[in-house]
């Protein structure tokens, strides 16, 4: 569960979606550390974390720059690294006895966030105060994520002077109902908030709350691609008939010849419709690389420039065929009127044809 003030939705990640909820602000509340409290007594949970945010200013070797520094009460470790998916590259993260050190993201060792990468052991600079890395954290995938600066809750309180918190993660037993557990959380602060559910300033979002969110983020972006493809096949279509129509003008004389050598109506009927067939086939074959193409431009722009790997081009031999059989019948489709235009040419007419 996270409890987050900001109104927009944050990534979350888990190595076991069913064990973990997320909770968020749906006003500008300020969130404190009692309400973590709160949160934790409720039957059914495992066990809970709660961060704080701030953007520092951040100097290493004589380099100005600002990002998003997050802190965590260390006694409560394993529930934030687990929901965040958080491992180390190298070193450690946050302990008990962590004063004075801190951890950083993957890319300011990896991708040059200053001119010269962060190491274990060296020196860097957070509002002013100087801290020790201890550690770096592997690819998540968010580049924004990829920078972010891992302190311990005391060292960010004297830094931020902060007392609100921003987040809370809670992690259920083993064999619990989470939808129960979720609701059980819901009465407790409703009831410790002392508002009502009409007034109810949080709302909970359970993994399948979530899935059925990204779903129906992935749904617009489906209907909107399929609308371009209707259009595309729509103009395509118009184009093939076209071309069509055009080729039985072309050869008028030519089937008047091969009706009167026998050509049956059947005949001319399966040679303009192949031909069709082979038009839209054509269209789809480039229109497959052109794609493919682009998707993998995508994955590379989104792999090396963005540091994510949720982008990836997959290759599914039966979706080529399939894409190639259904362009072959849209051109058939399309080209079936010219064809039949052709197959019904009296020989006589059309060898006079000029």
């Amino acid at each position: 569960m996270l409890w987050q003030k900001e109104a927009q939705s944050a990534s979350y990640s888990s190595s076991d979606l069913t064990h973990f909820m997320r909770l968020r602000a749906a006003t500008a509340s300020i969130l404190t550390k009692e309400d973590a409290e709160v949160v934790e007594k409720v039957s059914g949970i495992k066990d809970i974390s709660y961060i704080k945010a701030g953007n520092a200013k951040v100097e290493y070797k004589d380099e100005i720059r600002y990002f998003m520094v997050l802190s965590m009460p260390t006694e409560h470790l394993e529930v934030f690294l687990e929901t965040g998916s958080i491992g180390m590259d190298e070193g450690k993260f946050l302990g008990k006895n962590t004063k004075g050190k801190l951890v950083l993201g993957y890319d300011f060792k990896y991708k040059q966030v200053f001119k010269k990468s962060a190491g274990i052991n060296e020196k860097i600079k957070i509002n002013e105060k100087e801290f020790k890395i201890s550690g770096i954290v592997e690819k998540i995938g968010n580049p924004s994520d990829d920078k972010n600066i891992y302190l311990a809750m005391s060292d960010f309180d004297e830094i931020f002077n902060k007392t609100s918190i921003d987040a809370i993660y809670v992690q259920i037993k083993e064999g619990e109902d989470i939808n129960e557990v979720a609701d059980k959380v819901e009465r407790r602060l409703l009831q410790y908030r002392k508002i009502s559910e009409k007034k109810k300033d949080f709302t909970i979002l359970t993994p399948e709350e979530l899935l059925g969110s990204f779903g129906n983020v992935l749904n617009i972006v489906t209907a909107f691609l399929l609308g371009i493809a209707a259009i595309s096949l729509l103009v395509g279509g118009i184009g093939i008939a076209n071309t069509m129509y055009t080729s039985v003008l072309e050869r008028t004389r030519e089937i008047g010849v091969m009706k009167a050598i026998g050509a049956r109506n059947s005949d001319i009927l399966a040679i303009f419709i192949i031909e069709a067939g082979t038009l839209g086939l054509v269209g789809g074959i480039a229109g497959i690389v052109f794609g493919f193409g682009v998707v993998k431009a995508i994955e590379y722009y989104a792999i090396n420039i963005l540091g994510t790997n949720l982008l990836r081009a997959g290759m599914n031999i039966y979706l080529f065929v399939g894409c190639f059989v259904f362009a072959f019948l849209i051109g058939s489709l399309s080209g079936f009127f010219p064809a039949l235009q052709a197959s019904k040419l009296k020989p006589v007419e059309a060898l006079r044809w000029e």
